[in-house]
């Protein structure tokens, strides 16, 4: 049998069972956030928005250099440069210490040593200062296109130019100025850079965390011009045998000119 039908009487308004009001969705908590800045041309802590937007709400923040074997092989890089940048890198990694975390030294392809401490760190956003230099472009792109396949942020900023070098020549009409009056007539019709960035102070990571292993030096310290594997033992050696050539060739030098007339030139390696 079918229920009844409620009665309603005349001139009384129907009933309304009042209702609870629909509850609010739990809150969404982002995801913890750990970070990877990646230094290559700006080896410093001040005047790096980078360095400082990867801070920002992140839970561990490791800060990487990696030695690029396409570099190490250029015949331009000589011993003196490559003293010059280990030097670098030890004072960045002195920096690093005062405000608790260190510098992590890679030997590898960028597009292959990445990937491999996103996957051990559990990486979820990169920081790199912006390259303009061809090469630097197209590895950027890569590394950016494989970080958007899994899901990992990258941000980039200007801070190796005090302008960003397409938007000047985008002003120029697509083509770069090639004098420097037109340069000067350009950045003067574009507002001002903004100022530059300020270190990082004694707060440190603003409260996120640098993971340092018991091996942390053997894995990822400032190598020495020795330890730079098989480039670098080259130079080492070459430097070694310049140096003795050269003093071999100025002590023959010295032999020959022995009696001769003060007019005429001794030989000089440096000639």
């Amino acid at each position: 049998m079918s229920a009844a039908p409620a009665v309603v009487q005349a001139g009384e308004p129907p009933v309304v069972q009042p209702q609870a009001p629909p509850s609010d969705p739990a809150p969404r908590t982002a995801p913890p956030r750990h970070t990877i800045h990646w230094f290559r041309k700006g080896l410093r802590l001040h005047d790096n928005p980078a360095f400082r937007e990867g801070l920002q709400d992140a839970v561990t923040f490791r800060c990487v250099f990696i030695i690029d074997p396409w570099f190490a092989s250029s015949s331009n890089v000589g011993i003196n440069k490559w003293r010059f940048l280990l030097q670098c890198l030890e004072d960045l990694d002195a920096s690093l210490k005062k405000i608790n975390s260190r510098l992590f030294v890679v030997r590898g392809q960028p597009a292959d040593a990445l990937p491999k401490l996103f996957k051990e760190w559990g990486t979820t956003a990169l920081t790199f200062e912006e390259d303009p230099e061809p090469y630097g472009r197209v590895r950027d792109h890569n590394i950016t296109a494989k970080c958007r396949e899994v899901g990992i942020t990258v941000i980039s900023r200007v801070s190796h130019t005090l302008y960003k070098l397409d938007k000047i020549i985008e002003r120029n009409g697509g083509k770069a100025p090639l004098t420097y009056h037109q340069f000067q007539a350009l950045i003067a019709s574009m507002p001002p850079p903004p100022p530059a960035e300020l270190a990082v102070g004694p707060a440190g990571l603003h409260g996120a965390t640098t993971p340092v292993s018991e091996d942390h030096d053997e894995r990822f310290g400032v190598p020495t011009l020795e330890e730079l594997g098989e480039f670098g033992a080259e130079y080492f050696c070459l430097a070694r045998s310049s140096r003795a050539v050269l003093r071999a060739s100025e002590s023959e030098s010295c032999e020959n000119t022995l009696g001769e007339s003060t007019t005429r030139p001794a030989f000089t390696p440096w000639a």
